[in-house]
């Protein structure tokens, strides 16, 4: 799953000492663009703290898994980021490229007249 938007904030890096060694995770905001934005809180863990280096205001698309957990009768949900790719604001986005002149349709190569 991806989730696109832009980071609104850092959370302080948490670390701990579990049955398999040290810890760390670092959780980030990010708010979806759109009408109705959200915010959804992220997670990197262990060495994708160090790998993925992101800071508040980037704007980035995330693959996540997401993960439900019960504990003592709560349920406890995670949202936890395996890649970041940021948004290059130099680079020239769709939006910037003009559209063709016209359309072609893949069965006949006849021109599609449609408005959209």
């Amino acid at each position: 799953m991806e989730i696109s938007g832009t980071v609104v904030s850092m959370l302080p890096l948490q670390t701990g000492q579990g049955k398999n060694g040290v810890w760390r995770k670092q959780e980030f905001i990010v708010e979806t663009p759109g009408q109705y934005p959200k915010k959804v809180c992220m997670s990197l863990w262990g060495e994708k703290v160090d790998e993925i280096k992101i800071s508040l205001n980037d704007k980035i698309t995330a693959s996540v898994n997401v993960e439900s957990r019960e504990y003592n009768g709560r349920w406890y949900t995670d949202v936890r980021a395996w890649k970041v790719v940021k948004q290059n604001s130099s680079a020239a986005s769709a939006a910037d490229v003009p559209p063709p002149q016209e359309s072609f349709t893949a069965d006949t190569g006849a021109t599609d007249d449609l408005p959209f």
